[in-house]
């Protein structure tokens, strides 16, 4: 199940233009017992995934990452039981070029293993702002 980036999305979001916002959705499912050897270990999957908050909270204000949403899912309504998620999550950062400088940061890429232990699948995906018409 997907965890990681994909290089090549991410070489493709690096194409885009980097001084635009976005908004990263993320769709989480927990692991029942975290993944050994990450200093998480005898937590559960959630309890792992709020040692990974706790220090992306201290990183994301030097990228200017801002949750705006968090929450649990209840049901999927369209689509497949397969794609029921524990939790979704929404970051605003105030430039693409943001993100991808915090993916890359050392910091990042330190605490980026406490997410992997937590989780058994994920998604995260791009969006840019679309404001409808009005009427």
């Amino acid at each position: 199940m997907p965890i990681h980036p994909q290089e090549t999305r991410l070489e493709e979001m690096a194409r885009r233009e980097a001084g635009e916002p976005v908004v990263m959705l993320n769709l989480l499912r927990f692991r029942e017992q975290a993944e050994r050897g990450h200093g998480v270990d005898g937590m559960t999957g959630e309890e792992a995934f709020g040692e990974y908050g706790r220090a992306f909270g201290e990183l994301q204000p030097r990228y200017g990452g801002t949750p705006i949403w968090l929450g649990k899912t209840e049901a999927v309504i369209i689509g497949a039981d397969e794609e029921a998620w524990d939790i979704a999550i929404l970051v605003r950062y105030p430039t693409r070029g943001k993100f991808l400088s915090m993916l890359d940061s050392p910091e990042y890429q330190a605490i980026a293993p406490l997410r992997a232990a937590a989780l058994s699948d994920s998604r995260l995906i791009e969006m840019t702002e679309r404001m409808l018409a009005p009427g």
